[in-house]
């Protein structure tokens, strides 16, 4: 189940934290908690990329995207992620997560997530967000004037173009092979 609770804890820690604009650093701490551990008794995986949501959210909270999905009806995808799991996190550890946007394109936003233990990192996601409407995407633009920054993106790092344009090259549907006469159960 979603952690709700957590979730809504960490939104009102938040709210007397200072406003930022849309490309600066957003600084959260979390726990690791019992109910976060697999079997092997270190951060989930899945639960890792749910804390992640749970930055993403707080940051959007400062920068004023929180009142413009309010105002505008609209929502909030993960189009793509890349996540990259270097240490482990165990029970009780306090997380220090750092998350910012570091631009955009015609459809999507790119944010970079990555959690500490001390001055060593854990895991970094990089995730192509969008923000939608009952009409599609929005332009993240359009999102940006909303908040209140009129300027272009700013260049997007290399190694983020890089996957950018890898993931272009992906195809969708997957294909794989799939044996002859075979049909997908239906759902």
């Amino acid at each position: 189940m979603y952690p709700f609770i957590r979730l809504a804890w960490q939104l009102w820690l938040t709210r007397k934290q200072p406003t930022m604009g849309l490309t600066d650093l957003h600084v959260s701490h979390h726990l690791c908690l019992p109910w976060d551990l697999d079997g092997f008794l270190e951060l989930n995986n899945g639960r890792t990329l749910t804390l992640y949501d749970i930055g993403r959210f707080t940051a959007g909270q400062r920068m004023g995207l929180s009142g413009a999905l309010k105002r505008k009806r609209w929502g909030l995808a993960v189009a793509g992620a890349s996540v990259r799991y270097r240490r482990r996190v165990t029970g009780f550890q306090k997380i220090e997560m750092r998350t910012r946007c570091v631009g955009w394109d015609a459809r999507f936003v790119y944010i970079d997530q990555s959690m500490w233990v001390g001055d060593t990192c854990t895991s970094q996601a990089l995730l192509r967000t969008a923000v939608t409407s009952k009409a599609g995407t929005v332009e993240p633009r359009i999102v940006a004037s909303e908040i209140g920054f009129d300027g272009p993106s700013p260049a997007l790092p290399d190694w983020v173009a890089a996957w950018v344009e890898a993931e272009g090259t992906r195809p969708w549907p997957p294909v794989g092979d799939v044996p002859e006469g075979h049909v997908p159960p239906a759902i």
